[in-house]
């Protein structure tokens, strides 16, 4: 099924500037990019981000953490499309804490830090990513983070064929 999927380049990821790596890891299985930007998130946006079930499920304490994390530098959200991306995004970023992450996973690959080590030191883990977990969550984070009219829909090797027209 094609679909879409939000995904996010976490400040840590940012800051290490390995974001070019990563998108790299996307475009070579065949993904295709439909929006991207460069932004510091608003607190109104990552708290519709990190919604309100966050503390429910993990405690507002570690759902501030989460808020504070995402504010901290610039962000790249990027909209990616394709057969079952959701799945594959998720497969390619790996296990949520680093140190679970597989190797050849992004975050098996880029980060180590294990929840409980950030958890001694009340750290949010960097774990680099966030990737839509299903095409609910997709369709609610994508309207946060982009305007319809910012997602483009066109066909690959579209430049080629405008050139040759």
């Amino acid at each position: 099924m094609l679909e879409r999927s939000l995904v996010l380049f976490k400040p840590d990821a940012v800051d290490r500037g390995v974001i070019g790596e990563i998108i790299t890891r996307f475009e070579r299985v065949g993904i295709k990019l439909v929006g991207m930007k460069l932004l510091v998130s608003e607190r109104d946006t990552a708290e519709k981000h990190y919604r309100e079930d966050i503390a429910e499920r993990y405690g507002q304490h570690i759902r501030e953490m989460l808020l504070d994390m995402i504010m901290t530098g610039p962000v790249v959200a990027m909209v990616w499309e394709g057969i079952d991306v959701i799945a594959l995004i998720r497969k390619l970023v790996g296990a949520t804490y680093p140190a679970e992450a597989a190797p050849g996973t992004i975050r098996g690959d880029y980060s180590h830090i294990s929840k409980d080590f950030a958890r001694s030191k009340d750290l949010t883990v960097e774990n680099l990513v966030h990737a839509s977990g299903n095409s609910d969550e997709a369709t609610i984070e994508i309207a946060i983070w982009f305007k319809p009219e910012e997602l483009l829909d066109y066909k690959p090797g579209f430049t080629k064929r405008t050139l040759m027209e």
